[in-house]
């Protein structure tokens, strides 16, 4: 029985004068190969009471009953206990979704925890606020920027004359010129 790569037998008794897939007369066990362990499972008490009214096992049963300690059992030999290996019980679901959940409420509650390019842009952005570059600005700005009612054409054309004059001489003295003027 089974299908493709996952194999999966059982363990019956029929009478030798049915056909091989005929009817059988009782289902004692199954074998699953495809597991790591392999799954054996046999009614013992069963496997014992058709071995002692005269059931013939095939090569194949005869194995796995050795592995069960069945054959051993019945036979009168030692190593009754069996050479089976038995996997570890898995956890309940219910233990796996607890675990899931505690897991979940320790996780950052703002969504994603990865981020998308932008988005982690955007993040930099709000958290350092923009810093402004506080360059000394050219006088002429500074004039221009006054409005034309406060200061007087003198004054104007004083601070003109520094700069130009001075080429590369202080702002600051021109600065001071365009503080007095207002």
């Amino acid at each position: 029985m089974g299908k493709i790569r996952t194999p999966y037998f059982r363990i019956v008794v029929t009478d030798s004068r049915k056909a091989r897939n005929g009817l059988s007369i009782e289902e004692i066990g199954r074998y699953v190969p495809g597991q790591d362990p392999s799954i054996i499972e046999v009614n013992s008490e069963r496997a014992l009471y058709w071995l002692g009214v005269g059931a013939q096992p095939s090569e194949a049963v005869e194995a796995l009953l050795k592995v069960t300690g069945d054959w051993q059992k019945h036979k009168g030999l030692p190593g009754t206990e069996g050479t089976l290996k038995v996997a570890a019980p898995k956890p309940a679901k219910s233990v796996a979704y607890e675990a899931a959940v505690k897991a979940a409420a320790a996780e950052p509650a703002e969504g994603a925890t990865t981020l998308k390019k932008k988005a982690q842009e955007k993040l930099a952005a709000k958290s350092e606020p923009a810093k402004t570059e506080e360059a000394p600005a050219p006088v002429a700005e500074a004039v221009a920027e006054t409005p034309a009612d406060e200061t007087t054409p003198a004054v104007t054309e004083q601070i003109t004359e520094d700069t130009t004059s001075a080429g590369t001489s202080d702002t600051a003295s021109a600065v001071e010129a365009s503080d007095t003027a207002e």
